[in-house]
């Protein structure tokens, strides 16, 4: 009786406990929502919901990774786009190759402001691969996604229009664009646990790439050069060297004072280190990458199906509708050869070899954990590596080819760029 008693009161305490706890989303479907949001809107709401849902679910870090990863890459965009971005579709600035729709009246830009959308974007990336890192290994991870659907707003006006979706962000950063002539690909991919490995190595890899330039003083290189990407942003030689925009070409290669000016940035590579530990942290980040390529093509490799595989395995047969590559057992072992040999770069377990310098080599790991000034042209001519010179085993040009023959006509970078 005393129990029945104790249970009697004991409802209303969990009633009321229960209607003080706001009801979880579904996760399915806020992760749905948001990676087919056709407007900013539209998706930080499903966010919201995401960041409401049961932290239990192993698909909401996924879902907010990925969230993480977009906002980034948009927030740099916009960023870009608040001041008069212009692409220089160059594969040797891959950081801006973003295709940032023109603006009509930029906002000025210092070189502190473009520092801080650089941290900015750096410390959003890094967030977004701390994220999926929490979403357990064997996770079972199932996200349908259509990118020609899937976008960032470019342009900074609240919607994602299909002009920015991933599909299209891609054909313009390879410079293919759209082809009118020829039916357009089937871009709808099921995004698994390990394509969140994926993601999360190419998060850690952007961060790399933003800490090396953060760690050095550029302002000489900015100052004397970025009016080819801010044509009119009121930088300190917009005045004297940018053409009218009639007479302007967005290609380097296409443009004689584009060009002029990428040959004036190569030669303002001279970074006094500024910020030594941001260096340090660039290659622990590139290591993370590795780590991180390493259990992507364990959790591929371990997977039984074949359903609409952004990175498919050897035994997933079938060509990439992105890509048009297919992957075989010799490209997968060959990858994983470069990841090891990166690896022992990075650790100076090997030499980096330079073509004016027969009985030594550059540690790369001294390269990163003491650096000094960074000159690009004395770099390739010699003098700028001399500070990392030691004697030890150095990675032979056969080591290379040996790599590149194994993945025959595509070419080791076509592959390099999709497997991460």
């Amino acid at each position: 009786m005393r129990v029945k008693r104790f249970y009697f009161w004991l409802l209303p305490l969990i009633a009321f406990i229960l209607a003080g706890t706001p009801a979880r989303a579904d996760t399915a479907t806020a992760t749905q929502a948001l990676f087919s949001a056709k407007s900013v809107a539209d998706r930080d709401s499903a966010i919201e919901e995401l960041e409401n849902a049961d932290p239990q679910d192993p698909l909401v870090p996924y879902a907010l990774g990925a969230a993480g990863f977009f906002r980034s890459l948009e927030n740099l965009a916009t960023a870009l786009n608040r001041h008069g971005f212009e692409s220089p579709q160059s594969f040797m600035l891959p950081l801006l190759r973003l295709p940032v729709p023109p603006r009509a009246e930029p906002e000025p830009l210092t070189y502190e402001g473009f520092r801080a959308i650089l941290v900015e974007f750096r410390d959003g990336m890094e967030a977004a691969a701390a994220q999926l890192d929490t979403v357990p290994a064997g996770a079972d991870i199932g996200v349908v996604a259509d990118l020609t659907k899937l976008g960032i707003d470019l342009d900074g006006d609240a919607a994602i229009a299909p002009t920015e979706s991933f599909a299209a962000i891609m054909a313009a950063m390879s410079g293919r664009g759209a082809d009118p002539s020829t039916p357009a690909p089937d871009l709808v991919f099921r995004f698994d646990r390990a394509d969140g490995y994926w993601l999360q190595g190419y998060a850690n890899f952007l961060v790399a790439q933003a800490d090396f330039w953060l760690a050095h003083d550029f302002q000489n290189a900015f100052d004397g050069s970025f009016h080819m990407f801010f044509p009119r942003s009121g930088l300190p030689l917009q005045q004297a060297l940018v053409p009218t925009p009639e007479d302007a070409q967005s290609s380097i290669f296409m443009s004689e004072w584009r060009l002029a000016d990428f040959v004036s940035f190569i030669h303002l590579v001279n970074w006094p280190v500024v910020e030594p530990e941001r260096r340090q942290a660039a290659r622990l980040k590139l290591l993370e990458m590795i780590r991180l390529s390493r259990e992507d093509w364990k959790a591929i490799r371990a997977e039984t199906d074949n359903d609409r595989e952004w990175l498919p395995g050897p035994q997933q047969k079938g060509v990439n509708p992105l890509t048009g590559l297919e992957v075989g057992e010799e490209q997968v072992a060959a990858w994983l050869d470069a990841l090891q040999m990166a690896e022992d770069l990075l650790e100076g377990r090997v030499l980096l070899p330079h073509f004016r310098i027969p009985t030594k080599g550059i540690n790369m790991k001294a390269f990163f954990d003491a650096p000094q000034t960074f000159d690009l042209v004395l770099a390739i001519t010699g003098p700028g590596m001399v500070p990392y010179l030691e004697n030890g085993t150095l990675i032979t040009a056969e080591d290379f080819s040996r790599i590149r023959q194994q993945f025959g006509g595509a070419g080791f970078l076509s592959f390099a760029l999709w497997f991460n």
